[in-house]
C-alpha cells in the first residue's frame, strides 16, 4: 500500500467490483466509474476519502474509499476498502425488489402443443 494512492482501476480489481482489471479499465474508459462526481481515466489515483459512484450492470454502488489496495484479495478484506452509503444500500435493494416483481410476473416457459392448439383456436374465433 502506498501513501501516494492507487491507480482507480487497480482499485477497483482489488475492491472485487470488476472480475479482471481490464474489465475495470474498460467500464472507467466507457464512463461507468465516476470519481468525486467527475468522469476520470483509468490511470487516475484514489485516495483514502474519495467517492466513487459505480455504475455495474444493473446496480448502482456510492462508496467512499476508506484503504487503498493494490493486490487482490479475499472478499471479506476488500470489504474494509470501501464503505457503502446508506442510500447506495437502499436503492440497491429496492431495485433488486423490483426486478424479483418483474420475473415473477413473466411466463415460466413457453406454451407446450397443447396450449399452442388453444391459443391457435382462441385467435381464430376472434377473425
Amino acid at each position: 500500500m502506498s501513501d501516494k494512492g492507487v491507480r482507480i482501476d487497480k482499485w477497483l480489481w482489488a475492491a472485487r467490483f470488476f472480475k479482471t482489471r481490464g474489465l475495470a479499465t474498460e467500464m472507467v474508459n466507457g464512463g461507468h466509474v465516476q470519481l468525486n462526481g467527475e468522469r476520470v481515466k483509468p490511470s487516475r489515483t484514489v485516495a483514502c476519502g474519495d467517492e466513487l459512484t459505480i455504475l455495474r450492470e444493473q446496480e448502482s454502488f456510492v462508496v467512499t474509499v476508506t484503504a487503498q489496495a493494490e493486490k487482490r484479495g479475499s472478499a471479506a478484506v476488500a470489504r474494509t476498502l470501501y464503505e457503502e452509503h446508506e442510500a447506495s444500500i437502499a436503492s440497491r435493494e429496492q431495485e433488486r425488489q423490483k426486478r424479483k416483481l418483474h420475473a415473477a410476473a413473466a411466463p415460466k416457459k413457453r406454451p407446450d402443443k397443447k396450449a399452442r392448439r388453444q391459443i391457435i383456436r382462441f385467435v381464430r374465433k376472434k377473425d
